[in-house]
């Protein structure tokens, strides 16, 4: 046999951009994205069209929930598209560049709605504070700076990776990009304690401890305004009480959503990552991504007027598709 027309096959371990998922399971991770990012675009942007319609009734706090959804539909408009071709060919397109470029995005917009939720829980616990005054505590101008620092906080921290402190790679499945968990053992340590400390669990800290300390605001002025004879005040802890189990609803899909993939990239840092079985590291990426989905389905179920209007629109829409005059 002539040595000169043997060829060695390419070395799998190279190809850090190839499935390592069988075909069926990237077609079946594909659809599922494709799925996830139909709902999320879909809901998302009903979320901005209803802010719009009700942009001169709305009050500050609730720009901080437009804020999430902006997040969420940057990440599923950026993301995944690229994620679902990638799947469907079977490994990761673009190489290089557009693996930065989605775990940058990733990165991004998970800070950006993370920093959003601690925002609202914050915002909701200063209302709180004085149920009974009619004024805002929170002026336009103090929501749209915290909005404002939502993003810039974000952008800082994705940036440092690209800066040297911290690292950005494939995940070990090869079909996405994120932190490189797995080769910051060593180099990037330091930046995977402060990532997660002041990243997840002091966001987590602050979210927690402001929507109990609400909870107990409203419980304990609901039982001193039960004996009274103003109906007022047991109408504004109600409404309150509404607004605070959708925001917790919200902030606690975000934080399950994310915790199974905070919990596998722990363990890849501390441990092997390949010990982990491919399908394995993908569910909760899988898992993670949904979260962009519940937020406009939570306000569609817990929410009458965002239903109504919802409802509204959908009538008006049908009405000039069949061309009847819509009734106002």
């Amino acid at each position: 046999m002539r040595t000169d027309t043997l060829r060695c096959p390419p070395d799998p371990v190279m190809d850090i951009y190839a499935s390592t998922l069988s075909p069926a399971l990237d077609i079946g991770a594909g659809c599922y994205l494709l799925f996830v990012a139909v709902f999320s675009i879909a809901g998302n942007l009903l979320v901005l069209v209803m802010a719009v319609k009700r942009s001169s009734r709305m009050k500050p706090p609730e720009l901080l929930s437009v804020n999430l959804a902006l997040t969420d539909l940057g990440a599923a408009v950026t993301m995944y598209p690229l994620a679902v071709a990638s799947a469907w060919r079977h490994r990761w397109l673009g190489g290089d560049a557009t693996c930065v470029y989605y775990a940058v995005a990733g990165f991004f917009f998970g800070l950006a709605s993370i920093m959003s939720l601690t925002g609202l829980a914050i915002v909701r616990f200063i209302v709180s504070l004085n149920l009974q005054s009619p004024n805002e505590k929170i002026g336009w101008r103090k929501v749209k700076l915290l909005c404002a620092w939502t993003w810039l906080y974000a952008l800082v921290w994705a940036a440092l990776p690209l800066l040297g402190w911290g690292r950005y790679g494939p995940e070990p499945y090869g079909l996405s990009c994120s932190l490189a968990w797995g080769q910051m053992k060593h180099e990037g340590f330091s930046f995977v304690v402060s990532m997660f400390s002041l990243n997840l669990v002091l966001p987590c800290v602050v979210i927690a401890g402001c929507y109990f300390a609400i909870a107990f605001k409203l419980y304990f002025t609901y039982r001193k305004s039960s004996g009274s004879s103003s109906k007022r005040l047991p109408n504004v802890v109600r409404r309150h009480r509404r607004l605070l189990a959708i925001a917790v609803l919200i902030s606690l899909g975000f934080v399950v959503c994310w915790s199974p993939y905070a919990a596998v990239s722990l363990w890849s840092i501390f441990r092997d990552s390949a010990s982990l079985p491919p399908a394995v590291s993908l569910l909760p990426c899988m898992f993670a991504k949904s979260s962009t989905v519940y937020n406009p389905l939570i306000y569609y179920i817990f929410s009458q007027s965002f239903r109504r209007e919802v409802k509204q629109l959908w009538l008006r829409l049908g009405s000039a598709a069949c061309g009847v005059p819509a009734d106002d």
